[in-house]
């Protein structure tokens, strides 16, 4: 009925058989990057399995139907081909969601960066807001929520800040973040009671295995150097701290959280595949766009894609003119209301697509 479920269903067949070799459950590289993906599949394989199994049975019904004389038995059989029926029809739907949705809904981690922007201060105060909001938002889907690297302002506010997000249904809930996000209040360094606007801006990338992006050891430039710490403080006396630059794209990454080279080197390159996969993703979303309207925007830094209006409690996402007058409660991470917005426009552009 849908055959890019059913394509994902045979790959996690493949995977299943994969986890049982002895060969690939010696490698333990492998099996991590094996069992990702395993994961990321399981919610649509289970449901194109049960869809499977739901057909079987109506077909039997049928027959039954079809062969049976008795009134009293004939009238069990259609009762139960009913009942079969309609639960075709509602998981059909739900087959239809998960088909809609494409790749996103089989990724589970993501990596997000958030930058402060116009405004100083309050701009660093504000994508401190925003970290904290997602944060709140993942803590009440049960998601794995950790900083990556972070650079803070001087009254407590991010400049810049990276984390990674792991969950079921991660990267599908939250890939619509991308952009420039704008915020109206009268900040904290304000002593007149004015209205100031500022800016931060959000980036989503999903995390990408190995055998989506491959890094050859000739396209790398890898730097190692002491990690500093803040004031002078604290600074590593070994060189632990790792960039690597990916020469073809120009793209580079440096990480010193870790007192380790050798994890500073695997965290680097994690957001690197990252960072390439990112890059392609948004080319093809570009190439794709003349030919129908794509999600919601580039999810480019430059698209101004949502406002948040302190004084009147209101959030406004410009993309699909959304507006809720709750931001009191988005800003705590009750942020349903604003992810179901955003899912539902692109699975309905979606369906355009298919249809045309």
């Amino acid at each position: 009925m849908f055959p890019s479920l059913e394509t994902k269903l045979q790959r996690f067949e493949e995977l299943e058989l994969q986890l049982q070799d002895p060969e690939v459950t010696s490698d333990v590289d492998r099996m991590i990057a094996i069992q990702k993906e395993y994961g990321g599949l399981k919610t649509v394989a289970e449901k194109v399995r049960e869809f499977h199994e739901l057909e079987e049975n109506l077909g039997a019904a049928k027959e039954m139907l079809d062969e049976e004389s008795d009134p009293e038995t004939k009238e069990y059989a259609e009762a139960e081909l009913k009942e079969l029926q309609q639960q075709r029809e509602a998981m059909a739907e739900e087959l239809e969601d998960l088909a809609t949705a494409g790749d996103s809904i089989t990724r589970g981690g993501l990596m997000m960066e958030i930058r402060a922007g116009t405004g100083g201060e309050e701009a660093a105060l504000f994508a401190r807001d925003l970290f904290e909001m997602y944060q709140r938002y993942c803590e009440t889907k049960g998601w794995k929520f950790e900083i990556s690297e972070v650079t803070s302002s001087d009254m407590g506010g991010f400049k810049e800040v990276v984390v990674n997000i792991a969950g079921e249904g991660a990267f599908h809930q939250l890939q619509f973040e991308s952009g420039g996000h704008r915020v109206q209040r009268v900040p904290e360094t304000e002593t007149q009671g004015r209205v100031h606007t500022s800016a931060a801006t959000v980036a989503v990338m999903p995390e990408a295995s190995e055998v989506e992006v491959e890094l050859k050891p000739d396209d790398l430039q890898v730097d190692t150097m002491r990690a500093g710490g803040p004031g002078g403080q604290k600074v590593n006396k070994t060189e632990s701290a790792v960039r690597i630059t990916h020469l073809p794209t120009g793209l580079a990454v440096k990480i010193q959280d870790e007192k380790s080279q050798h994890k500073n080197r695997a965290k680097a390159m994690a957001e690197l595949r990252n960072r390439i996969l990112d890059l392609k993703q948004r080319e093809a979303a570009n190439e794709r766009a003349d030919q129908r309207r794509t999600l919601i925007g580039s999810g480019d830094r430059s698209d101004r894609i949502r406002t948040y209006n302190f004084p009147q409690n209101r959030l406004t996402d410009h993309r699909i003119g959304l507006t809720i007058h709750k931001l009191d409660q988005i800003i705590l991470g009750n942020m349903e209301e604003l992810v179901d917005g955003l899912l539902e426009f692109d699975r309905q552009e979606r369906l355009k697509g298919v249809k045309s």
